[in-house]
C-alpha cells in the first residue's frame, strides 16, 4: 500500500487559513504571533502531521540542513508564491526554510550573520536586492547565496528572476497597438535594478515602434500605491498629461488608477494603464489591471535548485536565470481618447 505524501507547510497555512509566512513565523517566531493565530497553526500541524524535519536533521548531524531566506516586506503579495516554490525545492530535498524579515531596513541583515556563524544555515535566498551586510567587502564572508525578485545591486550573486525587460516590451508594444503614442513610465529607479530593467523595455518598445522617448514621461518612483498617486499629480500639475501609463508594478498601477478616479476620470475611457506583477488586486480592481505576470512558483523552484546546486559544491551552473513572463490582458487598456 503506497503511502501518503508528507504534508507541507502549504497544507498547514491551508488548513489553518493563515499564509505561508505567518505558519513559518509560527513555527520559528511565535513570540511574534497572536495567540489566537499559533493556537490555529499549531492545530493544523497537528491534524496534518507536519514536521520540520530538515530542522530537527540538522540537530541530529551537527551541520545545518536550513536555508534563511531574506526579505525585506513577508505582505508583499509577490513573497508567499515565490516561497512556495522555494519551500517545496527544499524540502524535496532534506532542506527546510527559515524567513528574515528585514522590515526594508538593510542593517536587520546584520543580525542574520548568527544563523550561519552558529551553523543554523548552510544558504541564503535574498530577496533585498542589496547584499544585507551593507558593503561589497562582505561578500567573501557571504554563504552560497542566490538572488531572486530582484537582483542583487552590489554583489554579483546568482539570480533567479523573471525577464523584466522582455515583460515591459510586452506591455509597451500592447499599449503601441491601440495607438497610444504618449506612453508615461512611472517607476524610474536608479538603485532597483528590475525597475531599470522595466524602463529598458518601456524604452526599447519605444524605439521599434518610432517613437521617440520623452524624458517628461518618465518619472521616479518606489513601487508603491503613493508613489503611483503622486506621479499622477505631477501630469496634472504640468498640464502635460500622457494617454497611458505604463507602472512599474501593480501597486504603483493601483496608485495612478485612485488618482484618476478621485479627479473624475474613467479607465480606460480617458487613460489606459498597465502594471507588472499580477499580485492578486490585479484582477479585483475596477476595471481590472491589465498586467505582467511573473511565474512566482517557478521562480521559487529555479532558485532554490540552484542554491543546492551550490551547496553540493558544484558551481552556479548560470549566473542568471530569467523565466518567460506572460501579459495578462483585462479591462484597464483601450484605445486613447480623441484628440490627445
Amino acid at each position: 500500500m503506497s503511502s501518503s505524501p508528507p504534508a507541507t507547510i502549504e497544507d498547514v497555512a491551508r488548513m489553518a487559513e493563515v499564509s505561508i509566512a505567518t505558519v513559518s513565523r509560527a513555527i520559528h517566531m511565535p513570540e511574534k504571533v497572536a495567540k489566537s493565530t499559533r493556537l490555529k497553526v499549531n492545530q493544523a500541524i497537528a491534524i496534518t502531521g507536519y514536521t520540520p524535519n530538515a530542522m530537527a536533521r540538522s540537530l541530529r548531524l551537527g551541520r545545518s540542513n536550513m536555508i534563511l531566506v531574506v526579505a525585506p516586506d513577508i505582505g508583499d503579495p509577490n513573497f508567499s508564491s515565490i516561497l512556495v516554490g522555494l519551500e517545496n525545492e527544499a524540502r524535496g530535498h532534506g532542506y527546510g526554510v527559515l524567513i528574515g524579515h528585514t522590515q526594508n531596513d538593510a542593517q536587520r541583515g546584520l543580525e542574520y550573520l548568527k544563523f550561519f556563524n552558529s551553523n543554523q544555515a548552510a544558504g541564503m535566498i535574498l530577496f533585498t536586492g542589496i547584499l544585507p551586510f551593507g558593503h561589497e567587502a562582505m561578500t567573501a564572508r557571504l554563504p552560497p547565496t542566490v538572488g531572486v525578485f530582484e537582483p542583487v545591486f552590489n554583489g554579483g550573486i546568482p539570480y533567479v528572476g523573471v525577464d523584466d525587460v522582455q515583460g515591459a516590451r510586452k506591455a509597451v508594444d500592447l499599449l503601441i497597438s491601440e495607438g497610444h503614442r504618449r506612453i508615461a513610465f512611472i517607476g524610474d529607479s536608479s538603485t532597483r535594478l528590475a525597475y531599470r530593467r522595466r524602463r529598458s523595455g518601456y524604452e526599447a518598445g519605444l524605439a521599434a515602434a518610432g517613437i521617440p522617448l520623452r524624458r517628461q514621461l518618465v518619472l521616479e518612483g518606489d513601487g508603491s500605491v503613493e508613489s503611483g498617486r503622486l506621479a499622477l499629480e505631477q501630469f496634472f500639475m504640468r498640464d502635460d498629461l500622457p494617454t497611458a501609463f505604463m507602472c512599474v508594478n501593480d501597486q504603483t498601477a493601483l496608485g495612478v488608477a485612485l488618482g484618476v478616479k478621485a479627479r473624475g476620470y474613467e479607465i480606460p475611457d480617458h487613460f489606459s494603464i498597465t502594471g507588472f506583477d499580477d499580485i492578486p488586486q490585479a484582477s479585483f480592481m475596477t476595471p481590472s489591471l491589465t498586467t505582467i505576470r511573473q511565474p512566482r512558483t517557478a521562480i521559487g523552484k529555479h532558485a532554490m535548485a540552484l542554491l543546492l546546486d551550490m551547496l553540493s559544491d558544484r558551481a552556479a551552473s548560470e549566473t542568471e536565470i530569467l523565466l518567460r513572463p506572460d501579459l495578462v490582458v483585462r479591462n484597464s487598456v483601450g484605445p486613447p481618447p480623441n484628440g490627445r
